[in-house]
């Protein structure tokens, strides 16, 4: 039987540190499933990006890094702070996984009190690769963060205006 990883992330934006761990995770399953956490916010401080806008700068990466076929998406909702059922809509929303990889503290007591094998992901320069620095340069119009990411992420984040969506966001402070 194939073995199937899951790797549960926001993706705002999906980074180069994000990629390196997909690889790692690839080193050791068959498949990924792709779990697009938070995917009903858009929009805001927290989550600028749709959940199809992180689906198509992942998709690109994937397939320009030739594994695409390698990997299934899934939309994974927040429960909104009810954690008892969230494990529960994970195996729910997703293709079947046998093994969770996370570095959430609460990800991992949840999958472990659920019964399911929780595996944790190397850190690619955490203090570099991080969805908040990205955005934060990203909203300052700090080039740099356009080396943070993979190329196909950058052309995509500048084809749908993305740095003006974050600037936008940034000075209203919408959060979430």
């Amino acid at each position: 039987m194939e073995k199937r990883g899951l790797f549960i992330g926001r993706f705002q934006p999906f980074h180069l540190g994000h990629l390196e761990a997909l690889k790692w995770i690839l080193s050791r399953e068959d498949r990924v499933v792709i779990g697009i956490g938070s995917s009903q916010y858009s929009h805001t401080h927290k989550n600028p990006f749709t959940l199809g806008e992180r689906i198509e700068m992942i998709w690109r990466v994937l397939k320009q890094e030739g594994i695409l076929d390698k990997c299934l998406f899934a939309s994974i909702p927040d429960t909104d702070e009810v954690h008892s059922l969230w494990v529960a809509q994970v195996k729910s929303c997703c293709p079947p996984f046998s093994t969770a990889y996370s570095n959430d503290p609460l990800t991992i007591l949840l999958f472990k009190e659920a019964g399911i094998p929780v595996m944790n992901i190397p850190f690619f320069k955490r203090t570099i690769y991080e969805g908040t620095r990205i955005r934060e340069m990203i909203a300052k119009g700090d080039r740099e963060w356009e080396k943070l990411v993979h190329p196909e992420v950058a052309k995509f984040i500048r084809e749908i205006k993305g740095e003006d969506r974050l600037r936008s966001i940034y000075i209203n402070k919408t959060r979430k």
